[in-house]
Formats: C-alpha cells, sequence, structure tokens
C-alpha cells in the first residue's frame, strides 16, 4: 500500500487553498495521498498584535516546521513570503507552485469601487491623509513616499473578514497581494496593482513553497513532479538576496525576479521605514544562475547603504518589543 503523506498547513481561507491545490496536484502526477493536518501557528493565535511587533511571520511557520522536524507531517505548505532566509537544519524547499501575480493591490470600500489608472489617479482619490489597512513593514515605507500623510493601521484576519471591515468603513482603502485575491475569488475587488517602480513586492510574494525533511525520497518524488522551474528560480533568487542582506519577513525589502525566456530580472529596494530614503538595485543573469544573483543585487544595496538602513530598521523593532514587555508588565 502507498504511504499517506501528511501535509501540514496553516488552518486560515487562503492556507487551506493552498494545501488543497498541492494535495490535488501530487495525487494527479504521482497517485501519492495527502492527508491534510491542521496546525495553528503562533501568529494564528495572536490575531490581535500588528505582525512587527511579535516577531512577524515567521510566526506562521515555525509550528509546521516543528512538527516536520518531529516527523509530525511529511511535508508543510506555505506562502513563501512567510518563510525565513535560512531554513531550520534538517529542512528543504522541496518544490514551488507555479506563480501567481506577486504584486501589491490597492483595494477599495465596495462603495468607492473604481479601476484606478495609476499612482496619480490613486493620491487624487484618496487625498492627503487616508487610513490605510496594512502593517506590513515593507509596504508602509514604500507608500509613505507616495502618500507622505497617510495614517496605516494594521488588519489581521482572513480575507474576508479584512473586506468587511473595509466596506464597513474602517479604512479607506487596503493594501493586499494580488496573489491571495485573485486565489479566494476578490480578483473584481482590485482596484489597482501597484507598479514596482512604485511598490516592490515581499521576496516570494505569489508563490506557494513546499516544505520537507531532508532525506525524504518519497516527499521528493512527489513534489518533483509539480514544481515549477521558473518560479523555483525566482523564489531563489529572492530568498538569496534576502539571506545576503540578513534580512527577516518583516524588515524594510522588496524584491521582484522575473523569469523571461531562460533569464531572470531581479529588481530590489530597501527602505528606511519613515520612507525617508530608499535604495534599488536590479540585475540579470540566467536561470542558473539565480543564487548568485540575488547575492549580486544585495552587494549593490550594500555598496549604497543598505545596512545602515537596515540596522537602524532592527533597533527600532527591538525597542518597540521592549517597550511592549515593558508595558505588560507594568499591567500584570
Amino acid at each position: 500500500m502507498a504511504r499517506e503523506l501528511r501535509l501540514g498547513t496553516r488552518g486560515s481561507q487562503l492556507a487551506l487553498w493552498q494545501a488543497g491545490t498541492v494535495r490535488t496536484r501530487i495525487a494527479e502526477t504521482s497517485g501519492a495521498a495527502c492527508r491534510i493536518v491542521v496546525i495553528k501557528t503562533s501568529g494564528d493565535q495572536l490575531q490581535q498584535a500588528p505582525l512587527s511587533e511579535i516577531g512577524g511571520k515567521r510566526l506562521f511557520v515555525k509550528e509546521l516546521e516543528d512538527a516536520l522536524l518531529r516527523d509530525e507531517i511529511d511535508l508543510a505548505v506555505h506562502s513563501s513570503k512567510d518563510m525565513p532566509a535560512v531554513l531550520p537544519d534538517g529542512l528543504t524547499i522541496a518544490g514551488v507552485l507555479p506563480r501567481e501575480d506577486p504584486l501589491d493591490a490597492i483595494v477599495l470600500p465596495s462603495t468607492l469601487s473604481r479601476t484606478l489608472t495609476g499612482v496619480d489617479d490613486l493620491v487624487a482619490l484618496l487625498g492627503q491623509s487616508p487610513s490605510i489597512g496594512t502593517g506590513s513593514v515593507r509596504r508602509i515605507a514604500q507608500l509613505t513616499r507616495i502618500l507622505p500623510g497617510a495614517r496605516f493601521t494594521p488588519i489581521r484576519g482572513n480575507l474576508d473578514t479584512r473586506l468587511r471591515k473595509l466596506d464597513e468603513g474602517a479604512h479607506d482603502a487596503l493594501v493586499l497581494a494580488a496573489a491571495g485575491l485573485k486565489r479566494l475569488g476578490f480578483e473584481a475587488r482590485i482596484s489597482m496593482r501597484l507598479p514596482v517602480s512604485a511598490c516592490v513586492p515581499a521576496p516570494g510574494q505569489g508563490i506557494v513553497a513546499i516544505e520537507m525533511r531532508d532525506g525524504d525520497e518519497v516527499v521528493r518524488r512527489a513534489v518533483a513532479a509539480i514544481d515549477d522551474g521558473r518560479a523555483a528560480a525566482e523564489l531563489t533568487a529572492e530568498r538569496s538576496l534576502v539571506e545576503a542582506l540578513g534580512g527577516g519577513c518583516q524588515t524594510p525589502i522588496g524584491a521582484l525576479a522575473i523569469g523571461d525566456g531562460g533569464a531572470l530580472q531581479l529588481t530590489a529596494v530597501v527602505v528606511a521605514p519613515d520612507g525617508s530614503i530608499a535604495i534599488r538595485a536590479h540585475d540579470r543573469a540566467p536561470f542558473d544562475g539565480a543564487r548568485e544573483l540575488g547575492a549580486g543585487v544585495a552587494k549593490q544595496l550594500l555598496a549604497q547603504g543598505a545596512r545602515q538602513i537596515l540596522d537602524e530598521a532592527a533597533d527600532s523593532r527591538q525597542s518597540q518589543a521592549t517597550s511592549l514587555q515593558s508595558a505588560k508588565l507594568t499591567d500584570d
């Protein structure tokens, strides 16, 4: 009897869509059966706190990786932008699904929904001090350069919850990943995809990654059959850049590699959290040079002063965390 694979996932709408898609594709290509195992992560349990204040998106993968290492599941399915640049010893990315739209998207309240023609149209519509729902350090840093008077507020929860709060008047607009909106059937809510010139997306955005234990040949063969080579090369370049910069999920780093005709074009940005400075770099390389491409673009960014920006951003996050801990002790 063929071995049943235990597929670990979070329980959110998007996570279950991702897990279900991986299960279906594995079944279609290799005939292997997958049983979905829902694991509640720290990020799911701490719904009220901004990610930048509680440890970043790493909280959405830790328990899944722990379950892999304890042999409680055989593979874990993630939004790759949630994964740390350096994986725990004993784990590896076995494969990825084809990439969905990697850009960030502007979503307006249903009563105001319209198609925006560009950044100037967005600024004209929202005015000087709109309330924008996003807790992403990267998005806030870049959008502050476009909308310096905007007020940014973290918004958590399933996608339909976020959209309901928007429509009820909690925000003037949301910034969300276009990929998640499209995968869950909400593409019609997208008023504008933010161009890379305005907002470089998160490394790995739009890519579903499948993680496994090193040496598990059964899982490796099953996942290899559904691995998308172009998306894998794009992800390798973007993750290599983040690793070379020493950045994590809640850092002001944007990166997007686009594969075309066997070559990759990588664009990256490091932005001061207040939007005052933005350092950009880009380069091109063949698919098989994806790792070197990421490291090379990171070197360009560092040569322009990216290290100081990242260090100051890290110091700011540490100060916030210390302040929160002090406040908690006082409350206790």
